[in-house]
């Protein structure tokens, strides 16, 4: 449709024509269906989205990243396998979501999902905390990849000065943290006319990478090539002290990496046609992702060095750019396969800070955040959420101090992240399932009803059993150190959303606008 058409349907349908450069006519019908007006410029597609997901995942540094814990969770077994378990369950998981989005596709996501979804006794408390659930781990797990970003960067530093991972402090390890901070916050606030065709990029460049890792890891092996029966199927039960639990302990890289697979939902009133686009690219994720991750996991599984070797060598508990440099058997060829996966990080970074600011947006829009009506307005400029995201980065650099700390706050961030995210999305599928999915049922993008149900169910089984499995320790015995404090942070994040609830938020918070959804023929 040409611009000159577009304004004809807009008078034609008496909707402003300064509003046309935010969706089309009949995105903004539905959107107003849904209770908000327009406010972001409708400028991403469903591959912009699939791509935003792809570089949310970032396979690389998601599995890379937290790699250490498939390390003493037994090695090649759980790693490969794992993947391929995680991709079956988390597949289910993005499905589920998927039909959500398409029923209710508002930036408000999950917490939206559940007020529309419970009755009307209990839809508003159960909104607010299925909200700040969602925000919790919107905020941590743009937490933990930039904090994890900062402790590959200190890694790859200690890979040339093996003493820097023997001196670098907390201070020094936050500094980095606020610099990365800093830096993806003014690329996110000044460049999202710019924003899609960065996911773009990030999806190209990181399939790229992946095959020059393959290949660079595939034709140097400097510590030898590992058999097909160790490359598949290596397994170490001995060292996290986990014994035959191990196995899950070393699928956590696995799962981190689609932890966010629902995070895009809150771009959903930036993308014309959300009621399919939107789904689509949550339910794409996986797959694409998940085969894309093969090519560079299993050629790790090939060529890594001794499990035991990888523990005690990886600067800063990072085993990726030890992984590296042992194989390619140079400093410099560890130094410069880890460089790409900081460039797809920082692709991430940028990504997840996009959708952590929607989200955070979309709940002050509803009057669920103290001081909600600084946080809900957007920059007219830029089309950008300003203040929420100044919210988000000042939440990140708050909770960085942590690390002062603990030194396994790294640890905690990821596990809360993945805790919340979880949470947030079993809530509304369970609240569905309860009422006999009634309302999915009629969302123009959806499965038969009993592959819907299936997908339900193995959906929440596997969030509960992966909440209880992130707030697990890596090592036993546990110690002061090795202790993970996620549901400490957790508990700690809710506690304060219950107070500010009874004090303040009761009284304003009275929920998302009601509305009947969007029928299939919308």
């Amino acid at each position: 449709m040409t611009l000159e058409e577009k304004k004809a349907a807009a008078a034609e349908q008496q909707v402003p024509v300064q509003e046309v450069q935010l969706g089309t006519v009949h995105d903004l019908q539905n959107l107003n269906a849904l209770g908000y007006k327009a406010e972001l410029r409708r400028n991403r597609s469903m591959f912009t989205l699939l791509f935003q997901s792809l570089a949310i995942a970032a396979i690389p540094y998601g599995f890379g990243g937290p790699l250490i814990s498939a390390i003493y969770g037994g090695g090649q077994l759980p790693m490969f396998v794992g993947w391929i378990v995680v991709l079956v369950l988390d597949e289910a998981v993005a499905v589920s979501l998927g039909e959500l989005a398409s029923k209710y596709p508002t930036s408000a996501g999950p917490y939206y999902w559940s007020f529309q979804l419970a009755s009307p006794k209990y839809r508003t408390v159960l909104s607010f905390i299925t909200g700040w659930t969602w925000l919790i781990g919107n905020w941590t797990i743009t937490l933990s990849v930039n904090f994890g970003f900062a402790s590959l960067i200190a890694a790859s530093v200690a890979l040339y000065l093996p003493e820097f991972a023997l001196d670098v402090t907390s201070w020094q390890l936050l500094l980095i943290f606020y610099a990365i901070t800093i830096l993806t916050f003014f690329i996110v606030a000044f460049g999202n006319k710019l924003l899609p065709m960065v996911d773009t990029i990030c999806a190209a460049f990181t399939a790229i990478a992946i095959f020059i890792v393959l290949i660079c890891l595939s034709t140097k092996a400097e510590v030898g090539r590992n058999s097909p029966s160790t490359t598949l199927g290596g397994y170490d039960t001995s060292i996290s002290g986990w014994d035959g639990f191990s196995f899950f302990i070393g699928m956590l890289p696995a799962a981190y990496t689609f932890s966010a697979i629902g995070m895009i939902s809150s771009m959903a009133e930036e993308c014309g046609d959300p009621t399919v686009k939107l789904p689509k690219a949550i339910s794409l994720c996986v797959p694409v992702g998940g085969i894309a991750g093969l090519f560079f996991i299993i050629p790790i599984c090939a060529t890594m060095p001794a499990l035991s070797d990888i523990i005690a060598n990886s600067p800063v508990s990072q085993a990726l750019p030890y992984i590296f440099s042992a194989v390619m058997g140079t400093p410099g060829g560890g130094v410069g396969l880890t460089v790409l996966v900081l460039i797809i990080t920082l692709f991430c970074s940028i990504s997840i800070t996009v959708a952590a600011s929607r989200c955070t947006w979309a709940f002050a829009r509803d009057h669920a955040l103290p001081l909600s009506r600084l946080w809900s307005k957007v920059d007219s400029r830029h089309g950008t959420p300003i203040w929420a995201l100044v919210l988000t980065t000042a939440v990140q650099m708050l909770l960085g101090l942590i690390n002062l700390g603990s030194s396994s706050a790294f640890l905690a961030f990821v596990s809360v992240g993945v805790m919340a995210l979880a949470a947030s999305y079993g809530i509304p599928i369970a609240i569905s399932m309860f009422h006999k999915r009634r309302e999915v049922n009629t969302a123009r993008w959806r499965l038969a009803n009993s592959l819907g149900w299936a997908a339900n169910i193995l959906a929440v089984v596997w969030i509960c059993f992966e909440i209880v499995l992130f707030s697990m320790p890596t090592v036993l015995p546990v110690t002061e150190t090795s202790m993970n404090y996620a549901i400490v942070v957790f508990l700690g994040f809710m506690a304060l959303s219950a107070v500010w609830y009874g004090v303040h938020a009761r009284k304003v918070y009275k929920g998302p606008p009601e509305s009947d959804g969007l029928a299939v023929d919308s």
